[in-house]
């Protein structure tokens, strides 16, 4: 099954910057069902996945990311050292977008880091830790589709990575350099020490069972 995964990545990472919309979504859903249609259905607790909703999911992570690059450009150039009013404006809109993104669809939508600054965003299980440690191993993987945890229940999770941006090292550099607020705040605080272009973390979004099944797909 984890060769199958691996696979299923390496051909979403080669296609993702040419297809939109449904279509994208039926292509990974297709992979999925052509590689190992059995095996993958079991996994999955045999969850009915609408390819539509596959999509919908790859295209609200990219903006959602591109919201975090934007808000966090604003910090480029500055002088002055973040407060928490900078976090309130800069950081906080984008968990606030993830919540509302989970609202309106239905699913579970996280920001995981392990080296997280908010404990709330750490790992919550296997699953996480194995996928942020392969896309730590592998930066050209920006999404990937695992069948959902035990846990979960029926359904899927897509991960999204999150790489760290220029004007993320004003309060992301090294550890001394860390705003006061931040030290003050974050007793366990981890999130230092990142260059441009590292792994800083993930967006996790698990879609529970749907209405479609796998098959309708093709």
């Amino acid at each position: 099954m984890r060769h199958v995964v691996v696979t299923l990545r390496v051909a979403w990472r080669c296609t993702a910057r040419r297809l939109t919309g449904v279509l994208l979504g039926a292509l990974l859903v297709g992979l999925l069902l052509g590689l190992q249609p059995a095996a993958v259905q079991a996994a999955a607790g045999e969850a009915p996945v609408d390819p539509a909703v596959l999509a919908r999911a790859v295209d609200q992570m990219e903006q959602l990311d591109r919201l975090r690059i934007s808000l966090a450009s604003s910090l480029e150039g500055s002088s002055e050292e973040p407060t928490m009013d900078t976090m309130r404006e800069v950081c906080m809109p984008v968990g606030k977008r993830a919540m509302a993104i989970g609202l309106e669809n239905g699913w579970t939508v996280r920001q995981v880091a392990s080296r997280y600054r908010n404990p709330d965003h750490a790992p919550a299980g296997a699953q996480d830790t194995g996928v942020i440690d392969l896309f730590a191993r592998h930066p050209e993987i920006t999404g990937l589709w695992e069948p959902a945890s035990p846990d979960q229940g029926a359904g899927v999770n897509y991960y999204r990575r999150i790489d760290v941006q220029p004007s993320c090292l004003a309060c992301h550099g090294s550890k001394d350099s860390r705003p006061a607020f931040v030290k003050e705040r974050y007793a366990d605080d981890r999130a230092f020490d990142f260059r441009p272009g590292d792994l800083r973390g993930m967006y996790a979004v698990f879609i529970p069972e749907l209405q479609e099944a796998l098959q309708q797909a093709g």
